[in-house]
This record gives structure tokens, C-alpha cells and sequence, in this order.
């Protein structure tokens, strides 16, 4: 993980495999000093709470939880805009979680682990925001963006994280340089093929279920449906499930 994200202040994390809205988790951000030899800043590796808090709210308890934001409009919404332009992130992951919905009323959804298929780390555009309480604590907080799901994710929901690539992880996160709409080429689904999915258990829908048993395949209660060649599925005001 150090060598992928070039960070190095970071400690061994502790294994976790099934992290939920509101538990902390390990991102990416540009730090203050440059790297030798660079005239790019140094990634830092922080944590904060997944579910994202716009410094203006003054109840959290009268703002819903954020934890995914629309990359198509993110720059305009009040609650992400000014993240979008200053406190851009890397959330890294070995995968997500998604439920395909059956359309046949009263059938189970389907749980998958998503996984890029060579095995490696991924790394999930995200926005970062520090929220401050009347008694002055702050709390850093997160949300990871999504884009329209590519064919191969369509088939289980109509919405996937944005993917950055590691040749694009300088530009990214360089807030200085780098403009919302000099790096909205980035915001797009990844290429078709890059991840796999894996059906799994609905242990992962209990947060309690944290061991490495929940990513064990099991056979699908009904066939994925077929790939929609050269289309994508239609734009939904949904959050992800889970991830």
C-alpha cells in the first residue's frame, strides 16, 4: 500500500473487512511538504469518518449521512463544492460491497464483493471536509464519489465509485493547481474488465460480521443478468448500498 500510494507516514493498518458508514477509514491527502526532488507535495495517509459533514452544518444530528457524493454534480452542491475545489482524496480499498435487487417481488438480493480483477489495491476518488462543534472539537469527515456504472457493474447497480488511476494520483490530489474542471476527465467509470464480482453471504449486511469469512463465495440465488453491450444503465438518485 505505501508503494501504491507513495505515502510514507503511514503505520501497518489493522485488517478490515466489512467497514460501515460512520467508522473511520484510511485516506489519502496531499501534504505540506514536497517530495525530494519534486515541486509535488508529499501524500499523507490520515483517518476520518466515513460520512461526510459540510463545515456550515451546525447539528449533524439535522443532516443526513453522507457518504457518497454524485461526481457529476458535485461542484455545484452546496455541501461538496468547496471540498471539490480544496480537500480532494484517495480512499484506498481491496474492494466494495454491492446488492443486486432482483426485480421479482419477494426474491432475496444478491450480495458481491467487487474486486479489481488482478488483485491489486484500488484507489476511490473521495472529498474531504472538517466539521468544527460549537465547543471547538473538529472532526475530519469523508465521502467517496460515484459515477455511472460500467457494463460489467451495471448488470448489479446502476452506480460505481470513481477509480483513480495511480498515473493519476498527482493530479488528483494537487487542489493548488488542479481545478474541479481540470480534472472532471477523471470522474468516469472505469474501463470494463478491471473488476470482478464475487457473490457472497448477506453475513456483510450485519456490521457485527467483521471477519475475512464474509468474502467467501457462495452460489448466486438467480443468474446475473446478461451485459447491456455499448450502453449504460440510467442515471439514479441512489446512494450505494454498501460498501
Amino acid at each position: 500500500m505505501r508503494e501504491f500510494l507513495g505515502i510514507v507516514d503511514v503505520e501497518d493498518p489493522p485488517a478490515r473487512y466489512n467497514i460501515a458508514p460512520t467508522q473511520p477509514i484510511l485516506v489519502v491527502i496531499a501534504g505540506e511538504r514536497q517530495e525530494p526532488g519534486s515541486n509535488l507535495p508529499e501524500r499523507r495517509a490520515v483517518l476520518v469518518r466515513w460520512g461526510f459533514m459540510p463545515g456550515w452544518v451546525k447539528d449533524p444530528r439535522d443532516f443526513p449521512l453522507l457518504i457518497n457524493a454524485r461526481s457529476e454534480t458535485a461542484v455545484g452542491k452546496a455541501s461538496f463544492k468547496a471540498a471539490m475545489r480544496h480537500r480532494r482524496i484517495l480512499v484506498p480499498a481491496s474492494g466494495f460491497f454491492e446488492w443486486r435487487r432482483p426485480e421479482e417481488k419477494g426474491a432475496k438480493a444478491q450480495a458481491y464483493f467487487i474486486r479489481p480483477r488482478k488483485g491489486e489495491i484500488v484507489a476511490f476518488a473521495g472529498l474531504m471536509e472538517t466539521w468544527s462543534s460549537a465547543d471547538g472539537s473538529e472532526v475530519d469527515t469523508g465521502a467517496i464519489l460515484t459515477t455511472a456504472a460500467n457494463n460489467d457493474i451495471s448488470r448489479i447497480h446502476d452506480r460505481m465509485p470513481v477509480v483513480i488511476r495511480p498515473e493519476d494520483f498527482s493530479r488528483w490530489l494537487d487542489c493548488k493547481a488542479q481545478e474541479p474542471r481540470d480534472v472532471a476527465d477523471l470522474m468516469k467509470p472505469i474501463d470494463d474488465g478491471f473488476f470482478e464480482a464475487i457473490a457472497i453471504s448477506d453475513k456483510v449486511n450485519k456490521v457485527a460480521n467483521m471477519g475475512p469469512d464474509i468474502l467467501e463465495p457462495v452460489e448466486e440465488k438467480a443468474p446475473m443478468p446478461q451485459k447491456n453491450k455499448g450502453a449504460q444503465a440510467p442515471p439514479s438518485s441512489d446512494q450505494l448500498s454498501l460498501f
